[in-house]
Order: structure tokens, then C-alpha cells, then sequence
């Protein structure tokens, strides 16, 4: 089994004890990206507008660091503090994955790291 961790610095770096993504044979595994600016790490907006947009930008540079891009994503997890915002996170969401649409879940939880609004994370194949 062959195995990578992915790390850049045009997304957030990790909170946690965790890689930004993983790579093993061909299929990455990208950490749930939460709204936060990379450089200030910082939260984009109250916006979940905003915030969907900027949680996708992070993902969107993690994929490019591993050579992969949205195209390849085959599988997406977004986790959404309120189910009332669905809507409006569906149309960022809709943006960015316009030709290939991959498989989702998309849950409400009780709680996301930092009070966020929307985390979203992602699988891609190669």
C-alpha cells in the first residue's frame, strides 16, 4: 500500500492531529475543510454563503496540492450546523461541481469546530 499526506499552505493548516488529506493507491482523502482563511486562519464571514464558498476553496487547494481537481471528487460529506441553510449552501455548492457531480451526504450535527457554519469533506479518484 502506498501512502501520502498532503499538506499545503493555501488551506487551513490542521487543528487537530490530523493530515489536510491522504493519498493511498490513486484515491485521496481530503479532511473536512472548515470556512477559514489559510493565511489568517481566520473565519471567512458569518455568511454560510461565504462560508460554503471558502470551505470548497480549501478543499479546491488541497486536491490541486495532490494533482488531483474537483472533476475527480467521487464523494462528498458536507455537515451543516442548521438544515434551514440547505438551500442556500446547495447554491455555492452547485458552482463548484458543475459537469460531474459526485455522491453526498449532507447531515445537520449539533456542532462544528469553531461555531462554523458548514465543513465539507471530500473523496477523489484517479
Amino acid at each position: 500500500m502506498s501512502k501520502k499526506y498532503i499538506h499545503t499552505e493555501n488551506a487551513p493548516a490542521a487543528l487537530g492531529p490530523y493530515s489536510q488529506a491522504v493519498e493511498v493507491n490513486g484515491t485521496l482523502y481530503v479532511s473536512g475543510q472548515i470556512p477559514f482563511v489559510p493565511t489568517t486562519m481566520e473565519l471567512v464571514s458569518e455568511d454560510v454563503q461565504e462560508q460554503t464558498k471558502q470551505s470548497l476553496e480549501n478543499v479546491k487547494a488541497i486536491l490541486t496540492e495532490a494533482g488531483y481537481s474537483l472533476a475527480d471528487v467521487v464523494k462528498a460529506g458536507v455537515f451543516i450546523k442548521d438544515m434551514n441553510d440547505f438551500g442556500k449552501i446547495n447554491e455555492i455548492y452547485a458552482q463548484y461541481f458543475t459537469d460531474t457531480k459526485p455522491a453526498r451526504a449532507c447531515v445537520e450535527v449539533a456542532r462544528l469546530p469553531k461555531d462554523v457554519k458548514v465543513e465539507i469533506e471530500v473523496i477523489a479518484v484517479k
